[in-house]
């Protein structure tokens, strides 16, 4: 992943049953976009496939928009490359304009905002929970054709923002200079001096926010309470073991940041780059999480970011997630259905026994909590 400064950024392997809470110039987008049989469809206020008529006539409409821009996509980030790669070599008559790929998820909001009424603002999002709950004002609503398939707590009811993958939070460490952490305390022992970093801001970026969600429930807390999260960190700054870098492939692979808290399939990733590279997911409780999907209301290219949600939810890239490492938001119904790549499954990492993942009330208060207090804590 070439940032954790992207922000926050299960399935068989999580479980879906285990918890009831997984039981989590001018504006082109202004314009209509023609459908194939020669009538007028609003692409901006289209709501699912049948809004254009058939899928071919979604396809149609993109394509008369020609172009796509998507922000905060980094290509080491759970195979966006290939994703991206493969969207090109299907709609080549689709051009994708890829934007900052290293911001933050509340960049992302910034961006639309910053540039409301221009063709270049973003068509589609990326986000973490916490920023999407902030911002739903911000979404367009839209069901994919494969919406049924999308467990009914990892989505919102009107298709605001979707879950699409996800997997746990997860310790990466260079294991040429240091033991595997067994549990979260180790990580305050003067071993990790100067050594351990999180992946932003969690006030801002989903994978930060988790890590202290992780550090909460491994602490003794629930998700109802992140204080004994926000103060594990705040211990961790104390003993002078937060690290307080910016963590990208590069500072991976030059030994600048040895240990990092990130989504297992993210922190996976960079075996590649350190071959000493090894990921942690502890005993106990483990927190799992999603990254969700939405529509810019104000999308300069209203059919082609609708396509882009159809063609991410399909069978197809649902298993190139798998195939970087994290866990499709259909895995469950594809493996009921014997579309799931069984080998690609097989080789994730092997669950925790108990498995929990925030509720929108909890993510939103955590957040509040943290505005509150994350500054203080760490500084």
């Amino acid at each position: 992943m070439a940032r954790f400064t992207r922000r926050a950024r299960i399935g068989a392997g999580i479980a879906l049953a285990t918890t009831a809470v997984l039981a989590l110039t001018s504006c082109a987008g202004a314009t209509d976009a023609p459908a194939a049989g020669g009538s007028d469809v609003d692409a901006s206020a289209a709501t699912s496939v049948a809004d254009f008529g058939t899928f071919a006539d979604l396809e149609a409409a993109a394509k008369a928009e020609g172009s796509l821009n998507v922000i905060a996509l980094p290509r080491d980030w759970a195979n966006y490359g290939e994703i991206l790669d493969l969207f090109a070599e299907k709609y080549p008559e689709i051009t994708i304009n890829e934007a900052s790929p290293d911001v933050s998820s509340a960049e992302e909001i910034q961006a639309a905002k910053t540039n409301e009424g221009l063709d270049t603002a973003p068509d589609v999002f990326d986000i973490g929970l916490t920023v999407a709950l902030q911002n739903t004002d911000v979404f367009a609503p839209y069901k994919v054709q494969t919406w049924d398939d999308i467990p009914a707590e990892l989505k919102e009811p009107t298709g605001l923002f979707v879950g699409d993958y996800g997997g746990y939070m997860s310790i990466g460490y260079d294991s040429s200079k240091f033991d595997a952490p067994a549990e979260l305390s180790d990580l305050l022992s003067a071993d990790y001096k100067g050594a351990v970093a999180i992946n932003g801001d969690p006030t801002q970026a989903g994978a930060a926010f988790a890590a202290v969600g992780l550090a909460a429930v491994q602490s003794d807390g629930t998700l109802d309470d992140f204080q004994p999260g926000i103060d594990f960190f705040s211990e961790l700054q104390k003993s002078g073991n937060l690290l307080k870098v910016d963590v990208t492939t590069a500072t991976i692979a030059s030994g600048e940041t040895p240990v990092v808290f990130d989504w297992d399939y993210l922190n996976a990733s960079h075996t590649a780059d350190n071959k000493d590279w090894k990921v942690v997911v502890f005993d106990g409780t483990g927190y799992a999480g999603y990254y969700n999907q939405a529509i810019n209301a104000d999308a300069p290219h209203p059919a082609a970011a609708r396509l882009w949600q159809e063609f991410l939810y399909s069978d197809e890239v649902q298993n190139l997630w798998l195939k970087g490492g994290a866990r499709p938001v259909r895995m469950e119904a594809m493996t009921d259905a014997g579309t799931i790549d069984a080998d690609l499954a097989a080789a994730l990492p092997e669950a925790p026994e108990e498995t929990v993942v925030p509720t929108e009330e909890q993510s939103t208060n955590a957040g509040t909590l943290l505005g509150e207090k994350w500054a203080s804590a760490v500084q």
